[in-house]
């Protein structure tokens, strides 16, 4: 089985990227299966080109895209990808998109493939907070699942795919009130949802809003 997962290069004036410093120090296997990684412009229209010409380049058997979410304080997987770029700040080429469809014509929303609620309770169960997600925001997060979930049906949709959001990590964070988590656990989350990836071909059944 061959994974790949994606991460964001730095936005927003920040310096790092916790998504993409994590997915840098995965391990080359996870429960047997092959892990490749790719950092991803934060940048509306190519990041969907960079990540569906890997897609078709690898042909890995699922994709796991991962992003920063500010001010979330666990690792959620999300669970749906909707059909709107509304972008609150400029992408790293300067382009705002607001109201735009990510797709003209595409369907109102592409929900994910992955087993999201699997991912959630094995991130629990490696002692970290963890929840699923209902909105992916509308930045260029959003857009990139809509795009490759989009980009798989198209083609037959048997490459299952998704996202998942990280928190800040401390190196980001002035306030101590604003939730975030060491590298090494969002690492440690991460390999734990890969792993839920590899083990569960059908999702789970989870109590709805339950925390770690």
């Amino acid at each position: 089985m061959k994974i790949l997962v994606t991460g964001f290069d730095p936005f927003g004036g920040e310096r790092i990227n916790p998504a993409l410093e994590a997915v840098r120090a995965l391990p080359a296997e996870i429960a047997g299966a092959e892990v490749v990684t790719l950092e991803v412009p934060t940048v509306f229209g190519r990041s969907i080109d960079v990540v569906t010409a890997a897609i078709d380049e690898l042909r890995p058997d699922a994709v796991i895209c991962v992003g920063q979410a500010g001010g979330r304080p666990d690792v959620t997987p999300e669970r749906v990808a909707i059909n709107v770029d509304d972008a609150r700040i400029p992408d790293n080429d300067g382009n705002q998109p607001l109201d735009e469809p990510v797709v003209e014509g595409g369907p109102a929303a592409h929900f994910a493939t992955l087993p999201v609620k699997a991912m959630v309770q094995a991130i629990r169960e490696e002692g970290l907070a963890s929840s699923l997600s209902n909105t992916a925001g509308t930045f260029v997060c959003n857009h990139l699942m809509y795009g490759v979930l989009d980009h798989i049906a198209a083609r037959g949709g048997r490459i299952r795919a998704g996202f998942v959001h990280v928190p800040f990590i401390p190196e980001q964070v002035a306030d101590p009130r604003v939730p975030s988590l060491p590298l090494a656990d969002v690492v440690r989350g991460l390999t734990a949802a890969l792993t839920a990836v590899v083990s569960h071909g059908e999702d789970i059944s989870l109590v709805a809003g339950a925390t770690h």
